[in-house]
């Protein structure tokens, strides 16, 4: 039962491919309930965020490319669009690249955190979809067992910089005094509730939090002191924003070209700098072409992300290097999963011999034999029984010399290496 590892990120794919196969929260279980009905799929879990989709199978022998099949039909795609921009991880690589992803090893922001809360919810979807069995469930908790090792023995998450943060510092480069800025932030996640502790850190002169859920954006506009409006609103306070960060979960752009060029208008000329880190994008394509306005997408980000990495790649090695001795353990598990376990065997013939011999005692007894006879029969048959083949196994290797088979015997009956097993 191969495992398989598919799929593409921020360092395959542009992020309009990357919107354009991603899986929203309400799309994903009904994605994962069609994808373990595939034939050939015996277990599944998806993987979607903003910078990668993954489908992480374990699959029967012949069936390894109905995954890449099945994402490319689910998306409308030919496989000729989707396959140059696709990778595939199997069986130990697949397993490695689990744990890097989990790691932050494969993130943009080498070491990010969040990224180990997404393979958790996406753990969690899977268990709720029943479609993972016992070698995917061992290799999830191996996994995250493996991300919190890293965590404890590295430094990879000293001065970790998110998606988030960068986005701010990048909004900082251009402004650089947050605090005359009126900063608007829409969507209501995670990654928005980081831009907005990053900027409440800066003392930015205002802050906006936009949602489609007007009681999600007054929950977090009051723990940061910011105004909370609706997405119905956003036309109307566009134009007072100098900074405008975007991560929604929307299917469609929530800022289109003409709300944009309104804002532009209405402000006087006055730049408006903008960066959306949503995927599919928040903000359309054709803003980038407004004159003031500075458009920034997930992709752009790379490059004052970079500037951060190489603090961190000592750490990396350290954490590649704990992660290359986990997978072997993994791996030698799942292993043997396929292999014949001889001590079953061994107990099905020694409990079937115990019965054979329980009977005979048993039947001597029903004849009146005394009891001690009944008892001192069973003892000796059963010892012979059970050590007739092992002996004659024994005295086998000692006139042949296989001292492997006489020293692995010792080991296994736990007698002193010293002892003279062949006697």
């Amino acid at each position: 039962m191969p495992l398989i590892a598919l799929g593409l990120n921020h360092l395959t794919a542009p992020v309009s491919l990357r919107e354009q196969v991603a899986f929203d929260a309400t799309v994903a279980p009904g994605a994962l309930g069609d994808l373990t009905r595939q034939p050939g799929i015996e277990e599944a879990m998806i993987l979607s965020t903003c910078n990668r989709t993954e489908l992480y199978c374990s699959v029967a022998e012949g069936f390894e490319s109905v995954p890449g099949q099945w994402l490319s039909r689910q998306h409308r795609l030919t496989p000729q669009r989707l396959d140059e921009f696709l990778y595939r991880h199997d069986e130990h690589d697949a397993v490695r690249h689990m744990f890097r992803v989990a790691t932050g090893l494969d993130s943009m922001v080498l070491g990010e955190p969040q990224i180990l809360g997404q393979v958790k919810d996406a753990y969690q979807q899977a268990r709720s979809a029943q479609s993972l069995r016992a070698p995917m469930e061992r290799l999830l908790q191996h996994t995250f067992a493996v991300a919190k090792r890293v965590r404890t023995d590295t430094r990879i998450g000293a001065h970790t910089v998110s998606v988030a943060y960068t986005a701010v510092r990048l909004a900082e480069q251009v402004f650089t005094d947050l605090r005359q800025a009126c900063v608007l932030l829409i969507g209501a996640g995670e990654t928005i509730e980081l831009a907005a502790r990053h900027l409440a850190d800066k003392s930015v002169r205002r802050l906006i939090v936009a949602n489609r859920t007007l009681e999600n954006a007054q929950e977090l506009a009051g723990r940061y002191g910011a105004y909370a409006i609706s997405l119905a609103d956003l036309p109307r306070h566009l134009a007072e924003a100098d900074i405008v960060i975007t991560s929604t979960a929307s299917r469609q752009p929530v800022v289109t070209r003409r709300m944009v060029a309104d804002a532009i208008a209405a402000r006087r000329r006055r730049p408006m700098f903008m960066v959306d880190i949503a995927v599919p994008r928040d903000i359309e394509a054709e803003v980038a072409q407004l004159d003031d306005v500075y458009l920034y997408g997930i992709d752009d980000l790379k490059q004052v992300i970079d500037e951060n990495r190489r603090s961190r790649e000592l750490a990396a090695r350290e954490a590649d290097a704990i992660i290359d001795l986990q997978v072997e353990r993994y791996m030698a598990w799942r292993r043997a999963l396929s292999l014949r376990n001889p001590a079953v065997d061994m107990r099905i013939a020694a409990e079937s011999q115990r019965d054979e011999v329980l009977a005979k005692a048993q039947a001597m007894l029903a004849r009146g034999r005394p009891a001690d006879e009944a008892l001192a029969f069973l003892a000796n048959t059963l010892t012979n029984k059970l050590l007739h083949t092992p002996s004659a196994r024994l005295r086998d290797a000692a006139m042949s010399g296989d001292l492997d088979l006489l020293h692995a015997a010792g080991r296994l009956y736990g007698l002193d290496p010293d002892d003279d097993v062949s006697a």
